[in-house]
């Protein structure tokens, strides 16, 4: 369809569908995906698929307006597509069935035709035109086809003949009993229906699948059921229909007996929440209180069976309810140092040492973005005080457990290259603004020297399995300087990200001593990472450029990038220490930092009742509270890392080049603010 074609078709979403789709920034981009895909017809395909169908998948709304979501099964065939715009069904009515009483002569209906031995699916919605008690034909409003994540793969076959009725009658149930919560705490799989009326435009009812692991469907004790909404297509037809019209009806199938469980009630859409970031994979979530609740026994004919190789594999990355609480209560000990065992020890290169940590006590990790890092204490041989560091995590969260890889450079970073599996560290909550943003579509650039690479490999990783998981993977080049073969590490890693990457990943290895190595298997390239090599691999464009490594290294090339006009916003870095990168703010930043205080300024540290003064020309509010015999927890002393996090309880701060990190309203980084103008003469520190 050409682009002045979309123009001319009629956009299908509604304003719900709109309003989730803007929670996620998406609104714009979905506009020419919906007046393409979203069809007033079948296409022969669809046409095709249907007739080849055991079962279908039903949403109706009763005389009550209690929507309902019900499953029909009769032998392939029993559906026919004469045209594109009409589906024939001959399915004789079902009393046991609640949704029957929605598939009256010009009722609405929604449909799904999914074929769960291959994972394809395809909705349609419209209205009913009766001709008898055992078949009707739906009149075609939408067809559109749905992505194939979080689908089981099952095998069919009849238990039963169609016609035949369960042995059993329907059951009534007053709320949850306990053959009910069995069937939705071992779901991997259920069925949501919902609906909108658009006034004179009529009514819409769509019906939909949702899948996980098993568990996925969490049941609080008042029978209000918690979903995780995953990544998909985002089309929201179901959330979308909640924010103007909360009533949905859901189904659960037992597909080893064919019990079916029935649902009518309300339903929340959750945008914002703890539990959407404890709960891996999760993008939002949404409850429903069952109001009307149906058990059938053996309601389907059909049985099924399944094998582990089936299980989808999106649904494999995502988590579970007991994982996302034992997040939640991690969060809580977030601020504490907690005891972690060194599970694995695996030396990448022959400088650089990977320790695997796990927690002693019992509490999940906290997740983590990849690039954070890790602040951990340990105490060294004839010391009394244990010694702080911070060493980044070069595995993403989705790794599971802790992963941090350190050069043997230091007295502690020795001392940790002499640990043992089953050592204990003291480790606290990851932290950190050195991130990769996976589902930007702008191309990534990553640039590496030496143990630098350990933030940037935790971000290929996140930007591969995001790639998998919502099949669409953000470009990215990584660029990996190194002296020798032997002291570069992540080799095969990295070259297994590579082939999973399938394209959208390229990487370029450089050697300062080549010595041995061979050109084109051993590296790309002699020397270093610098602006000829960039030149010479990317393609014209816009980047977004991620650097690591030895502060001259990364001097160098931030410094060739803002020459060649690559906008400071566009150049990330993870930079350590009073030698970290200098900046060249872009026009207009400088001026949006406030004024610096011109006249001595009074300093009050609340929490150790120590005070100070600050005079115009001297060092950073960490300076000062060092001065003071004071010792806050920094990292990198350039605000890059977020570490030094301090609340103003009164006064305000500014600093003489922007962070990097992001400041909350309200905090301050004492390793690089200095007191501001408007503080008026005083400032009070939550310190």
């Amino acid at each position: 369809m050409s682009a002045q074609t979309e123009q001319t078709v009629a956009s299908p979403w509604h304003e719900g569908e709109l309003a989730i789709q803007r929670s996620v920034g998406a609104a714009e981009r979905m506009d020419g995906p919906g007046r393409r895909f979203i069809r007033r017809f079948m296409p022969e395909q669809h046409r095709l698929f249907y007739p080849m169908l055991p079962f279908i998948v039903l949403g109706a709304v009763d005389g009550n307006g209690d929507v309902w979501a019900t499953m029909r099964a009769e032998k392939p065939g029993f559906m026919q597509a004469p045209d594109p715009q009409t589906l024939e069904l001959r399915l004789p009515r079902d009393p046991a069935d609640p949704a029957d009483a929605g598939m009256e002569d010009g009722d609405a209906i929604g449909m799904l035709g999914i074929q769960l031995e291959t994972r394809r699916r395809n909705r349609l919605n419209g209205s009913i035109c009766r001709s008898s008690e055992r078949a009707f034909t739906v009149q075609v409003d939408q067809s559109f086809g749905n992505c194939p994540r979080y689908i089981h793969l099952r095998d069919f076959a009849f238990a039963r003949g169609p016609d035949v009725p369960p042995g059993r009658p329907a059951i009534q149930l007053d709320g949850l009993d306990w053959r009910a919560r069995d069937m939705i705490a071992a779901a991997d799989s259920f069925f949501v229906a919902s609906y909108v009326d658009h006034g004179a435009g009529g009514r819409q009812v769509d019906v939909s699948h949702r899948g996980g692991k098993a568990g996925f469907v969490r049941i609080g004790p008042d029978d209000v059921l918690t979903i995780p909404d995953f990544d998909g297509n985002l089309f929201f037809n179901t959330l979308g229909n909640f924010v103007v019209n909360p009533k949905a009806g859901l189904l659960f199938v037992d597909f080893a007996t064919g019990d079916m469980l029935q649902m009518t009630g309300r339903a929340e859409v959750i945008l914002d929440s703890p539990e959407i970031a404890a709960f891996r994979g999760a993008e939002r979530l949404w409850r429903f209180a069952p109001e009307k609740v149906v058990h059938r026994p053996a309601g389907m004919p059909l049985r099924w069976t399944f094998t582990e190789a089936g299980r989808s594999p999106n649904s494999l990355m995502t988590g579970s309810w007991r994982e996302a609480d034992d997040r939640l209560r991690a969060v809580a000990l977030a601020g504490q140092w907690r005891p972690f065992r060194i599970a694995r020890i695996v030396d990448e290169s022959t400088t650089i040492r990977s320790l695997h940590l796990e927690p002693v006590d019992g509490a999940e990790v906290i997740a983590h973005q990849a690039g954070q890092h890790l602040p951990i204490q340990v105490t060294l041989p004839g010391e009394a005080e244990p010694r702080q560091r911070r060493y980044t995590l070069s595995a993403p969260a989705s790794a599971g457990g802790y992963r941090i890889s350190v050069k043997r450079l230091g007295l502690v970073s020795t001392h940790l290259h002499g640990f043992k599996e089953g050592d204990v560290i003291d480790v606290r909550a990851p932290a950190g603004g050195f991130t990769i943003d996976a589902a930007e579509r702008r191309p990534a650039v990553l640039l590496a020297a030496g143990v630098g690479i350990t933030p940037l490999i935790a971000m290929l990783r996140r930007v591969v399995d995001e790639g998998k998981r919502t099949r669409h993977m953000r470009p990215t080049w990584l660029f990996q300087s190194a002296r020798t073969v032997g002291e570069r590490p992540f080799d095969q890693e990295i070259a297994a990200l590579v082939e999973a990457g399938e394209g959208k990943v390229r990487l370029v290895r450089t050697l300062s001593s080549p010595d041995g190595a061979v050109a084109g298997r051993d590296y790309d390239a002699a020397g270093h990472v610098d602006i000829t090599l960039l030149q010479s691999h990317l393609p014209f464009g816009q980047y977004d450029f991620y650097l690591c490594g030895p502060a001259p290294f990364m001097q160098s090339l931030y410094d060739d990038l803002r020459g060649m006009d690559v906008a400071d916003a566009r150049i990330h870095a993870e930079a350590f220490g009073p030698s970290s990168l200098k900046r060249r703010a872009d026009a207009g930043e400088e001026a949006a930092l406030k004024v610096p205080a011109s006249a001595s300024v009074h300093v009050l540290f609340t929490e150790s009742g120590k005070e100070a003064r600050w005079e115009p020309g001297t060092g950073t509010l960490l300076e000062l509270a060092e001065a003071r015999g004071l010792s806050p927890d920094y990292n990198c002393r350039s605000g890059s890392c977020g570490t030094c996090r301090t609340p103003i309880l009164e006064g305000a701060v500014t600093y003489r080049s922007k962070p990097s990190f992001p400041v909350a309203e309200g905090e301050a980084l004492i390793c690089s603010a200095i007191p501001a103008e408007d503080a008026a003469g005083k400032l009070h520190l939550s310190l």
